[in-house]
């Protein structure tokens, strides 16, 4: 579970990044949610968006997303929301 000080890090190291997932119509899948999981493996925190065309609720799909990854949520941001999850050897050093 990420404290406050760490999500305000997480948002400001997210902000420059860009979206390496996108959800379209075909919403979340097996394949959406395998290449989430390989993307934080190689990231630890990514940026996700959600296309127009998707038609399910912002929160709703950071929240499945989330839980077919194992992650954490760090940020929801109009459509677009952070995903972290720690590597064995972490890259980002997360304040106490």
């Amino acid at each position: 579970m990420l404290t406050g000080r760490q999500r305000r890090f997480l948002r400001g190291i997210g902000h420059g990044l860009k979206p390496v997932i996108m959800i379209g119509k075909g919403e979340i899948t097996e394949a959406v949610s395998q290449e989430t999981a390989l993307a934080l493996e190689r990231h630890e925190l990514i940026k996700v968006k959600i296309l127009e065309s998707c038609l399910m609720d912002r929160y709703e799909v950071a929240g499945a997303l989330k839980d077919a990854c194992s992650a954490e949520l760090a940020q929801v941001l109009g459509r677009t929301f952070l995903l972290y999850k720690k590597n064995k050897e972490p890259r980002i050093e997360l304040p106490e």
